[in-house]
């Protein structure tokens, strides 16, 4: 008997290199896309190390540590999240230009994911909360848990993402439907850090904010709910450099631009907050007047942001 022989188990099931599941193409690395995931990474990892240092200034005798207070600190972590997030969009979208996608890619993407749009925010809000000036004692008995059911959420999110998006589950079909089923992670971490910048931004002009923080755990449960939700989302995928525009939306988006820049403590999580409004509204009017929607076979490409 040859060693071709369909009845042979080591012989090849499909040899194709274009097959996802081919051992080969599976975990190939691409350098551009994943190194703007490992660029992910590196921002989530950086954010983390500024919450710990956030809480080293603050139990510092002067407020400082290595010259910068618990805020500063904060703002940095704010700030890497949002890089991590500019990222993430970035991995995908060179992925889908060059036709370097891979199953190895969206692993990596995923697992950097979970630590730059799950832990990173569930850490800096924990530390927020249980800050010795913004601190409310008898909620530090349950701002771990608020921590933890946001960041359940989130690698239950991307997990399902990877199930949905399997290849195996999607042989010879290509969704046309570019909603987001779920709020999207960056979107949710960048929702987080954004009213976070808000409150440290306040508390400058005004020392107690102890009740406007109390809706920071509770945004953070509502976000939860919405990634691991089934509300549909918008996505930028059909975005590309041969996207055309009206002058008058030109002008509008580059007055937005330069409001979101000049009041970015405000603006950002304006922004965000309108897109839940949008997706939840959305999903409500679908819903009443009985509008239906795509299959939930959406998100159909992994290398796009989750």
């Amino acid at each position: 008997m040859s060693q071709d022989s369909p009845t042979n188990p080591q012989a090849p099931v499909d040899a194709d290199p274009r097959d996802p599941y081919n051992v080969t193409q599976a975990s190939r690395i691409y350098l551009l896309p994943n190194l703007m995931t490992a660029g992910n990474l590196f921002c989530g990892f950086s954010s983390l190390i500024s919450c710990i240092f956030a809480r080293f200034a603050e139990y510092g005798a002067d407020g400082l540590y290595n010259g910068y207070s618990s805020y500063d600190y904060y703002r940095f972590a704010v700030f890497l999240i949002l890089g991590a997030a500019v990222f993430d969009s970035l991995d995908g979208r060179l992925a889908r230009m060059g036709g370097r996608e891979s199953l190895f890619g969206a692993e990596f993407d995923s697992l950097a994911d979970v630590v730059s749009f799950g832990i990173a925010p569930a850490m800096m809000v924990f530390f927020f909360i249980l800050s010795p000036t913004q601190g409310i004692p008898w909620f530090r008995n349950i701002g771990w848990a608020v921590g933890f059911i946001y960041l359940l959420c989130a690698a239950m999110r991307l997990a399902r993402f990877n199930v949905i998006t399997n290849p195996l589950l999607h042989r010879g079909a290509k969704d046309s439907n570019k909603d987001f089923i779920g709020l999207p992670v960056p979107t949710a971490a960048a929702t987080v850090a954004a009213t976070l910048l808000c409150l440290m931004r306040l508390t400058e002009s005004e020392k107690s904010l102890k009740v406007i923080s109390l809706g920071l755990p509770v945004l953070m449960l509502l976000v939860a709910f919405l990634m691991m939700s089934t509300i549909r989302f918008p996505s930028g995928k059909n975005l590309g450099m041969q996207t055309r525009i009206r002058v008058r939306y030109f002008v509008v988006l580059l007055i937005v631009v330069g409001f979101v820049i000049y009041y970015r403590e405000f603006a950002f999580l304006g922004l965000c907050v309108a897109f839940l409004l949008f997706g939840i509204l959305r999903h409500i009017k679908r819903k009443v007047f009985g509008h239906k929607t795509a299959p939930a076979a959406a998100d159909s490409n992994k290398r796009t942001t989750v």
